[in-house]
């Protein structure tokens, strides 16, 4: 690899489960040298699912490539200063600590930084309080849930569903990856540490208020509507075909909604609804707004063709437009010869393809290596 924006400093993360080792992946990624520290054992995430038949977490080594693994016995007086040892380490690139260990006072900020006053310390809270709370009830108390999922016959949302995707840990991960990046900056120029505290709880609810999300109820009065599979404020919906593909369809723009309605041979029956309902399909206002009956109208035509006849049309168009599939078959597919992706041996899992950054500087993906083995480097130094 050539030389990465991050190489020669070290960062020390005592945590688990997605955003802080996540954290950690991403420095390590940008060239970090990145030392996790487990109890003996493991943390709790150790070996959380998915496993491998003989019971290895594929969780756990993905979220931990390249980075070096000690274990100690945190409740003794050694292994604290053992981490305590490794965080305040004279060197300009060290004096790093990342974790969502917190309310230990043995490596609170202030500990540390009496040992090391430049100590850059990053503290993952659950809630803003800081109780704990993870991505499934913060997410719950948010009100994604309320708007995700199916409607019922009324159009009204079936029951609060949650997501799949750890959204708020993954955007908190990289947050934390951010701030460390600069507080670097920040102490090369004037020698400062930093005190850094990211809840999990803040992440959701400014990632919330950004998208709107939260300045819609408070400007207009009224929370966002629950939409189903339907894209909120312009025209999008999904499709199934006659063979059981299903497609999702997006028109954002007004060319891509006269490409839809052109392959879908459906331009008198879309002029004559526009004409009676007195709408004006080139705004996303009307294309949204009368989307109940224009999702009937494209999907007569998705229904009389073949999953491979509307992706033939569909490629021949303007129209934002990705057929549904799992995550076996882009696996298969999609994979090989994608340059984010190259071949990683890791140890107890075999080898597979595994992500680099998706950031490519000068047109290269930074990468690291497996995952270590559970305290390969206890007694390293």
């Amino acid at each position: 690899m050539s030389a990465r924006p991050l190489d020669g400093v070290r960062v020390v993360e005592v945590s688990s489960f997605v955003a802080s080792p996540l954290c950690g992946l991403t420095l390590a990624q940008l060239g970090a040298e990145v030392i996790r520290v487990d109890p003996a054992g493991g943390a709790a995430d150790v070996n959380r699912w998915p496993l491998t038949a003989d019971g290895h977490s594929i969780y756990w080594t993905g979220l931990n490539r390249g980075k070096k693994s000690v274990t100690a016995d945190l409740r003794s007086p050694e292994g604290q200063k053992l981490v305590q040892d490794l965080v305040t380490e004279s060197g300009p690139g060290g004096g790093i600590l990342v974790t969502n260990a917190g309310g230990r006072q043995w490596m609170s900020h202030d500990t540390l930084a009496a040992l090391r006053p430049d100590v850059i310390t990053l503290e993952l809270l659950g809630r803003t309080d800081g109780t704990p709370g993870v991505d499934y009830t913060v997410n719950a108390g948010l009100g994604f849930p309320s708007i995700t999922g199916p409607l019922d016959e009324n159009g009204e949302p079936a029951g609060v569903v949650n997501h799949v995707l750890p959204a708020w840990d993954v955007v908190c991960g990289i947050y934390a990856a951010l701030a460390i990046t600069a507080a670097v900056r920040r102490r090369d120029q004037t020698g400062a540490g930093a005190r850094i505290t990211l809840p999990l709880e803040d992440t959701a609810l400014a990632i919330a208020g950004t998208l709107g999300y939260l300045t819609e109820p408070q400007v207009n009065g009224d929370s966002r509507p629950a939409t189903g599979n339907d894209v909120y404020g312009t025209y999008g919906s999904d499709f199934q075909t006659c063979d059981g593909g299903r497609f999702m369809i997006v028109a954002l723009t007004p060319r891509h909604f006269r490409d839809l309605v052109r392959l879908t041979e459906t331009t008198e029956a879309v002029d004559a609804v526009e004409k009676s309902l007195g709408a004006d399909f080139s705004t996303d206002t009307d294309r949204f707004n009368h989307r109940g009956v224009l999702n009937p109208l494209f999907a007569a035509w998705f229904a009389r063709h073949t999953t491979a006849e509307v992706d033939q049309a569909l490629a021949q168009s303007s129209v934002l437009s990705q057929r549904y599939r799992d995550f076996t078959e882009v696996a298969g597919t999609d994979l090989t010869g994608n340059p984010l992706f190259a071949p990683l041996d890791q140890p107890g899992i075999g080898e597979y393809l595994a992500a680099g950054l998706p950031a490519a500087f000068d047109g290269e993906h930074y990468r690291t290596g497996p995952a270590p083995v559970l305290g390969t480097h206890t007694g390293w130094s």
